[in-house]
């Protein structure tokens, strides 16, 4: 790691609070969990033996990403498979940026992760000799995916989560925004979490109330950013929530810049209106290739593993393919599964998007091209969920773990959110912090929103230049329109479910273009055009805090 680095600015007046109506309730309890997918859920089920867990949803408890995965959850189940070869293939993945401790202690646990959501009744796909079955995924060098539903592993395991946290007595608020955290001080004079400030909403996502939710524990699982980008596989409530109340409240996040981007999502015209669908890496570890738009295959000699390599591989490849613009088509790829006999039977949920979309892809060649899927970065914490701000918790993709390093190996997320969620739910059910007064007088700062009808500004800039291939005058091009469309934040702009998720994803859009300009190579996911390669001395983590007139990015080499 190097022992000298240096600090990057960049000057933008972002709010570091949202403007909405004063308080007008209360509500006391133990503790309160931020999203409700499958990081959350496992979190309160955890804990709610002893304690009064509250789950807060801006939408309803299905809402997020977790329904929507369709790999499943990796995990040494093989016997032929071993520890070892699962940590170093997300090791592997990760580029060198990977914790491999922590990778160690994901991997080790996950085979009881599974175990446990069996025993709470998740029901995966059987293979031919009755046990479990098991597929092999992008970077995997065994088969070691549990699936359920051939493609619909995420809806089981939500489907499990929700039914037993429910039954277990889990307190859902939903309609409700999340908007900033209140702090106050410990009997050690340390800053210290004292609840959240809630917005509860109405149908149409208008401010019906605002209130005040005090608890010695909150848990951040709000998910991605994937809706930071105009081209995505994630469901529209992904908006970076949680990042962008983290950054607000000056806590510090680490590795925005690793955005990975699914090589296969569903390709639809420019002018389509259609959910992207993602095209699960699955399909082509049942055998899939991709072939570009004039017929040649489009991984061979570019990685070993050819179509199943790691998926900022892939997704890197196709990027550069369709920059070629074979036979004339430079937006997307196709994907052949018409050899994979039973096709229909084992991805029954992709089978009827594509023939939804107007191809049978039994017979069919399926278009993609590579979107925003998941993100490796996140508030800094470790996996029993601790941040540097006593009683506050991150859990899932939010959260920087140290997991997924420089770009995330398949299906090692689902898992992450069950065993992490878990711990920190168990963690409290033994232990609660300290419960602390809220401060009479929270820091205020900038205060305003942005109006959403910006929203699509922010996207579709960094769906052009914040993508799979980065250009560095692409990079500073899109740090100045986002500057320029900070200035128009506004306390004057109503407090609205949309507006809310604007100024949000703004925020987050402003932090990750700004490391993904600070980071002068490419390495995982994170892919530059004039820096091609890794750089030893990059062998680092970029820190991201905001304050009320600039982001700042810490942890830069001196050298570089």
């Amino acid at each position: 790691m190097p022992t000298r680095s240096r600090v990057q600015q960049v000057a933008v007046n972002l709010p570091t609070q949202l403007h909405a109506p004063e308080v007008s309730w209360t509500r006391e309890v133990d503790v309160v969990v931020l999203g409700s997918g499958a990081a959350g859920l496992a979190a309160a089920l955890a804990a709610r033996p002893v304690r009064d867990v509250l789950i807060v949803t801006k939408d309803t408890l299905d809402a997020g990403s977790t329904a929507w995965a369709q790999g499943g959850l990796a995990a040494v189940l093989d016997p032929a498979d071993t520890f070892g070869e699962h940590v170093r293939d997300t090791l592997d993945a990760g580029a060198g940026l990977c914790d491999e401790a922590a990778v160690t202690s994901l991997v080790r646990d996950a085979p009881t992760a599974i175990q446990y959501l069996e025993l709470l009744g998740a029901a995966f796909d059987p293979g031919s000799d009755g046990l479990r079955a098991l597929t092999r995924e992008g970077g995997h060098s065994r088969s070691r995916i549990v699936h359920a539903g051939g493609d619909q592993s995420g809806a089981e395991v939500q489907r499990t989560l929700d039914m037993n946290a429910i039954n277990a007595g889990v307190e859902v608020m939903d309609h409700a925004f999340a908007l900033d955290l209140v702090f106050g001080k410990s009997n050690r004079g340390r800053r210290q979490i004292a609840g959240v400030r809630i917005a509860k909403l109405d149908e149409y996502g208008n401010v019906e109330s605002v209130g005040l939710v005090t608890a010695p524990a909150v848990v951040i699982a709000t998910g991605g950013y994937g809706q930071v980008f105009a081209s995505t596989s994630n469901p529209p409530a992904v908006t970076g929530d949680g990042h962008a109340l983290a950054l607000r409240a000056g806590l510090t996040l680490r590795d925005l810049e690793f955005v990975q981007f699914h090589p296969t999502v569903l390709w639809h015209p420019a002018d389509s209106s259609q959910q992207q669908m993602l095209i699960s890496e699955a399909v082509r570890g049942e055998g899939a290739v991709l072939f570009d738009a004039a017929g040649e295959r489009v991984m061979v000699g570019v990685h070993p593993q050819e179509d199943l390599a790691p998926r900022d591989v892939v997704a890197s490849a196709i990027s550069a393919r369709m920059a070629q613009a074979p036979a004339g088509v430079d937006d997307h790829v196709y994907l052949d599964a018409t050899k994979i006999d039973n096709f229909a039977e084992r991805f029954p949920f992709i089978t009827k998007a594509c023939r939804a979309a107007g191809i049978d892809p039994l017979t069919q060649r399926i278009p993609v091209a590579p979107a925003a899927h998941y993100t490796c970065g996140g508030i800094d914490s470790n996996l029993d969920g601790l941040t540097e701000v006593d009683g506050l918790f991150a859990v899932g993709e939010v959260a920087y773990t140290g997991v997924h390093g420089a770009n995330r190996l398949a299906s090692n997320s689902l898992t992450e959110s069950l065993v992490v969620g878990t711990r920190v739910g168990r963690n409290l059910a033994w232990k609660l912090p300290e419960r602390v007064k809220p401060d009479d007088a929270q820091p205020i700062g900038v205060t305003g929103l942005l109006h959403d009808s910006l929203r699509s500004d922010v996207r579709v800039a960094m769906s052009k230049h914040i993508g799979v291939l980065r250009r560095p005058e692409s990079l500073q091009l899109t740090i100045d329109a986002l500057s320029a469309v900070a200035e128009k934040v506004g306390a004057d702009v109503a407090p609205t479910r949309r507006n809310f998720e604007a100024t949000n994803i703004l925020t987050v859009a402003t932090a990750v273009a700004a490391s993904a300009l600070a980071r002068t190579e490419s390495r995982g996911c994170h892919r530059r055009t004039d820096f091609t390669e890794q750089r030893a001395d990059w062998v680092c983590h970029l820190e991201v805090a905001l304050t009320s007139d600039s982001v700042t990015i810490r942890g830069i080499p001196a050298e570089a």
